[in-house]
């Protein structure tokens, strides 16, 4: 599925399933809470905590998986192209990036 795709798909399943996009105050605080659950998935997965009983069951693939969604909503509600914005993200990145990882030692 591509960018463009899946902004469609979550507008159509938003309209239909969900009946509305929260307001993007609303979403941007759900994108912060599901942001945390990552956050959480990863401390103990890769990080030295442990894993709670209530967090066995957590996989990292969905909750990375909402974190996009609410993002492609918060897209989505905002007119924001994210198949356009990532290809000038990525230009901007290549030209102010072209040296700066190469000559960085920590990455050697």
């Amino acid at each position: 599925m591509t960018l463009q795709e899946a902004q469609q798909t979550i507008d159509t399943w938003i309209n239909t399933t969900g009946v509305r996009y929260f307001n993007e105050l609303t979403n941007m605080a759900i994108l912060t809470e599901e942001v945390g659950e990552v956050a959480r998935i990863i401390a103990r997965q890769y990080g030295e905590q442990s894993f709670k009983a209530s967090d066995k069951n957590k996989e990292l693939a969905d909750e990375l998986a909402d974190v996009l969604f609410v993002l492609i909503c918060i897209a989505n509600q905002t007119g924001v192209n994210l198949t356009d914005a990532l290809a000038k993200n990525l230009a901007k990145k290549t030209i102010r990036d072209s040296e700066r990882h190469k000559n960085n030692e920590k990455l050697k």
